[in-house]
């Protein structure tokens, strides 16, 4: 009986689900729409149906409830799922549990053991799967579904009374849950796991009435796939391309060359490997970069060259070149400057070079000059005149880099002649008056002492001058000349006696000047004093 229940069940949620597929399916084949790759947002590699054969398990939580008489069984589920696109699709779903054993719980709480028993479910299930679907071979789904759950009797075998332990009974049910499957192929796939919440609706025949129960319910098997288009096979990769280039292209012997390579449709699932190689200088990198060195390398053209590989298919490897000169050393330039350009015959100007090397060699600075003579050293020099003839003087200035190139350049030096020295001048100093003391009219007075103190400061200090004491007598004044001789001598005494001043320094006339006064004049080595007008006295 319970067997034959189960086969109607299955026979009518099938009748009831095919002509929803068949009609879908034939509007998809009278549509002629043509399938697209998942990227453009359509279905190729989608099946139209989908059929799941596989192991289920059935498990109470919690284990031991009051009511419910699912506490775990084992048997197998089957499901057609058709596909109305890539993510949606509609689901039934029939599986058949049973088990050797069943523990319930009666209306004493107690647990009782019952063996041998051999009681059985049957679910029939219906509603909507989502799946998410891409190129890759996994695909996870969502899926809640709803029907109903027949529980066949319990009974304990060879019992002669009260062999029934539980009736047969059907109850409401749905599940909720989720899945993963891998493609195997087209048209096969492993389903690794279906894990469900499953709710139904049995008596508590603890209680005498209706209750929810909660279930799990876990699945595993083999999907058969059946319908739509293959996916299309993946185009054949591009060949690989590679391109070469150097920086800077030309370059100094010595001078650094930065190469790379730039590889196009490479596999990021397989290691590339270079090679660089060069026919002048060395070159050394493992990588997509390289570093070429040019130290002694004889100016010309050269080429560098590199290979990437990711295996040995055709399309696999690729070369590439880049060229790079190598340039000749420029020779280096000299300017040549003199300061003074003019000088005094004797006396020296500092020349100073200024040499360039367009590669910034080091440089050595020389220097002649046509007469005169070079003192120093490096780029800047002292050219001494003494003994060179009034006339511009020619110096050269020679530089010379590490490779042997050199430079050349010029400056002139005009030496002009000694000019004449300039005569020493005397020079006028404190005049000493006597119109204060009419009674002595050749003493001198504080005021006139003071004038000599400063005098023979000066004196003192310049050994080599003399002086010029100059008396004179004002007009109409008694005693004439023998008056202005007096003022001069006491002038003199002063500076000899008090001041200690050597009296051959010391020169005294009597002057013309209408005055009671004594004038001074300082005569430095080589000047002459003026003393028109003036009397020598003894």
């Amino acid at each position: 009986m319970r067997s034959s229940t189960r086969m109607i069940a299955t026979a009518a949620v099938a009748a009831f689900l095919m002509p929803a597929f068949l009609l879908h399916a034939g509007e998809s084949a009278s549509s002629g729409a043509a399938a697209s790759p998942y990227a453009d947002g359509q279905n190729i590699g989608t099946p139209k149906v989908e059929l799941f054969l596989g192991y289920s398990y059935l498990q109470a939580v919690p284990k031991l409830a009051n009511g419910n008489r699912l506490v775990w069984l084992n048997g197998g589920s089957a499901s057609l799922a058709y596909n109305l696109n890539r993510y949606v699709g509609i689901v039934a779903d029939v599986g058949d549990y049973t088990n050797s054993e069943i523990r319930f719980q009666g209306a004493s709480k107690a647990t009782i053991d019952v063996n041998d028993a051999n009681g059985g479910v049957l679910s029939y299930l219906f509603g909507p799967r989502i799946s998410f679907r891409n190129h890759s071979r996994i695909t996870p789904f969502v899926q809640a579904l709803v029907g109903g759950a027949y529980a066949g009797e319990v009974t304990l075998s060879n019992c002669t009374f009260s062999c029934t332990l539980l009736p047969a009974e059907n109850s409401l049910a749905l599940t909720a849950g989720g899945g993963l499957d891998i493609k195997v192929s087209h048209h096969l796939a492993i389903r690794i796991i279906q894990a469900e919440y499953l709710m139904t609706r049995f008596k508590d025949y603890s209680t005498g009435s209706t209750g929810s129960q909660n279930d799990m319910r876990l699945s595993s098997g083999i999907v058969f796939r059946f319908g739509g288009n293959a996916a299309p096979p993946l185009p054949p990769p591009s060949p690989l391309n590679y391109s070469c280039s150097v920086n800077p292209t030309s370059v100094f012997p010595g001078e650094p060359i930065a190469a790379s390579g730039t590889a196009v449709n490479l596999n990021p699932a397989k290691p590339a490997s270079y090679q660089w190689s060069v026919d002048g200088g060395t070159v050394a990198g493992v990588s997509s970069a390289a570093k070429i060195d040019t130290t002694n390398l004889a100016p010309g053209a050269y080429t560098v060259k590199s290979h990437v590989s990711e295996g040995d298919k055709p399309g696999e490897n690729a070369d590439c070149t880049a060229p790079y000169t190598v340039k000749a050393f420029e020779p280096p330039t000299v300017s040549c400057a003199a300061n003074p350009s003019t000088v005094t015959s004797g006396d020296s100007s500092t020349i100073k070079a200024t040499g360039v090397s367009p590669q910034n060699r080091p440089l050595t600075y020389s220097f002649s000059a046509a007469s005169g003579s070079i003192s120093g050293s490096g780029a800047t020099v002292t050219l001494s005149t003494a003994g060179a003839p009034v006339a511009p003087v020619i110096v050269t200035c020679n530089v010379v880099d590490d490779k042997g190139q050199t430079a050349s350049g010029t400056t002139v030096v005009t030496v002009s002649p000694l000019a004449a020295a300039p005569k020493p001048l005397t020079s006028d100093l404190c005049s000493i008056h006597f119109d204060r003391d009419l009674n002595r009219p050749s003493r001198l007075d504080n005021e006139g002492k003071a004038c000599l103190d400063e005098i023979a400061l000066n004196l003192q200090s310049n050994a080599n001058v003399q002086l010029a004491i100059v008396g004179n007598v004002g007009s109409g004044e008694k005693g004439g000349s023998k008056i202005a001789t007096q003022r001069a001598a006491n002038t003199k005494a002063y500076l000899v006696g008090e001041k200690g001043i050597d009296s051959s320094r010391i020169i005294v006339y009597t002057g013309s000047q209408d005055g009671k006064i004594v004038t001074t004049t300082l005569i430095p080595q080589g000047a002459t004093f003026d003393s028109r007008g003036d009397s020598p006295v003894e």
